[in-house]
């Protein structure tokens, strides 16, 4: 749907006002959010086309100190330090190696870069520097091709896990590309346990389980390591309502927390979610709006090894980072096996 739909991720909204710098910040204890302790810090980017504005933002990593962001509108990969300031920027629209045709989700691993590019139906692993190093699938619905790749995580052993979303499907394969299974059926949708509707992100959990943003389900699905449907979850609570800690409403991203939480981008929901592997809420950051610490659709998620929460603010064209304050609860359920 993402190349058809209008009133998903190309829409465009009211850029967001931020200072002369780029970069606009509050101090502790101002600004705090409800239903979570969580408290804004900065915000980064306008709409634009110069290095640090950003146009459509989908995808971020935090790795290294630095803070990757795929400027999806601008076909380029943005990178900026843990304060928001511009680093350096690498991209440009078309299909060469080194080029970007709408990247989407990011993962970063062992000093790579992954970036799934939905108009290339590709994979493609650059430098932190930017150089292009590898190009994994070509557009088709066989094994190790995809159609419109919109999400993609690398484990310990190189293994990619890709989120296919027109295939229906999630890819796992070997770091040269190969097929190692596929969950999903090719081409069509469902609403069974292990079937997808449109699936955007995935995310390893530390035992080696898979979440997956089954998007259009408005639901989160976990596998085992080996494959087999763990469990679902659709946002909701017995105390909740829609838009709150009721149902999702388009879970666009998943992510995993140092404390192990799940956080989950709640798209038409303005919100970020963060819960437990067994879908308990701990914290919801965000509402509706262009204000600091407000959210117009946010598209993706990343958590750094301190906690703090970066977001992709896709409808206001800017990132905004939050930390754990007073009342923050942290996750305490064990491993997922």
């Amino acid at each position: 749907m993402w190349r058809r739909c209008t009133t998903y991720l190309f829409a465009l909204s009211l850029a967001a006002s931020v200072s002369s710098t780029g970069v606009s910040e509050v101090g502790a204890g101002e600004l705090p959010l409800p239903n979570g302790g969580y408290r804004f810090v900065s915000t980064w980017g306008q709409e634009g086309f110069r290095p640090g504005d950003l146009r459509q933002p989908i995808g971020i990593a935090v790795a290294q100190g630095e803070v990757y962001v795929s400027d999806a509108g601008n076909h380029r990969i943005q990178v900026f330090d843990l304060a928001g300031r511009f680093v350096r920027a690498f991209g440009k629209e078309g299909s060469a190696a080194g080029e970007l045709a709408r990247p989407m989700h990011l993962a970063f691993r062992d000093g790579r870069l992954y970036v799934a590019e939905y108009l290339n139906d590709r994979i493609q692993v650059f430098s932190p520097a930017g150089i292009s190093q590898e190009i994994l699938g070509m557009p088709g619905s066989g094994p190790g091709q995809f159609d419109a790749p919109a999400g993609v995580d690398v484990d310990a052993e190189g293994k990619l896990y890709v989120a296919d979303f027109y295939n229906q499907r999630i890819q796992v394969m070997t770091s040269a590309g190969e097929l190692i299974r596929q969950l999903g059926e090719t081409g069509r949708t469902g609403s069974e346990p292990g079937r997808f509707q449109y699936p955007t992100d995935v995310a390893l959990l530390s035992d080696g389980s898979l979440v997956v943003a089954d998007a259009y389900n408005d639901r989160v699905q976990i596998f085992h390591k080996g494959g087999s449907f763990l469990r679902l979850w659709n946002g909701s609570t017995s105390s909740g309502t829609d838009g709150d800690r009721g149902k999702f409403r388009t879970a666009t991203a998943v992510a995993v927390g140092p404390d192990g939480a799940i956080f989950v981008a709640d798209f038409y929901s303005h919100q970020v979610r963060k819960l437990t592997t067994e879908g308990e809420h701990l914290a919801i950051i965000g509402a509706e709006g262009s204000a600091l610490g407000k959210l117009d659709r946010p598209t993706d998620v990343a958590v750094d090894n301190d906690g703090n929460v970066y977001v992709v603010d896709f409808g206001n064209h800017r990132i905004q980072k939050f930390a754990p304050g007073q009342g923050h609860r942290a996750n305490t359920q064990g491993s997922n096996e």
